[in-house]
């Protein structure tokens, strides 16, 4: 779900990547100010302004609850500095050799409105890279899907895990 690969750096060889400025500039935001970094950051990963809700109506259609959004942010400031710093250089692995290794059926669930990996730079490009692979593309779906589309993203995968 909301895969990182196949490699997400934007280089002359991939050019469907994302600038390194990105990755610098999220590290400088960590090393700045780490908590107000997670605050930005899950804003993003949730879509709030979509999926939060803020009046009375829009609760009903709620996806995500801000008490959901704090648990996250909870558990992130209670990580190692150190450790989601060097997270970061993680995210560039280039895994594009290795993923025509896979040899079971894979499942890929990523939504469309993802903001922290866009689809077109990642799932998108794992059905030329893995054979046998299905990709499911939830509408309106953030980077957390399986939060926010539950409903949708949970057949899915009892589907997928009833395949012989």
């Amino acid at each position: 779900m909301a895969p990182v690969p196949p490699f997400l750096l934007k280089t002359d060889d991939n050019p469907e990547g994302v600038d390194q400025s990105v990755f610098d500039g999220i590290m400088k935001a960590i090393v700045k100010d780490r908590p107000a970094y997670f605050s930005a950051f899950f804003r993003e990963f949730f879509n709030v302004d979509v999926l939060l809700g803020d009046s009375r109506s829009e609760r009903l259609r709620q996806r995500i609850s801000n008490e959901a959004i704090q648990a996250s942010w909870n558990v992130a400031a209670g990580a190692s500095a150190k450790g989601t710093l060097d997270c970061v250089p993680s995210w560039l692995t280039d895994f594009r050799d290795d993923l025509p290794r896979i040899d079971v059926p894979t499942l890929i669930i990523h939504g469309d409105s993802d903001r922290i990996l866009p689809l077109e730079s990642t799932a998108a490009r794992l059905l030329k890279l893995i054979k046998n692979s299905q990709l499911v593309v939830i509408p309106g779906g953030p980077h957390a899907i399986n939060w926010t589309h539950a409903d949708q993203v949970n057949p899915l995968l009892l589907d997928f895990l009833q395949q012989e």
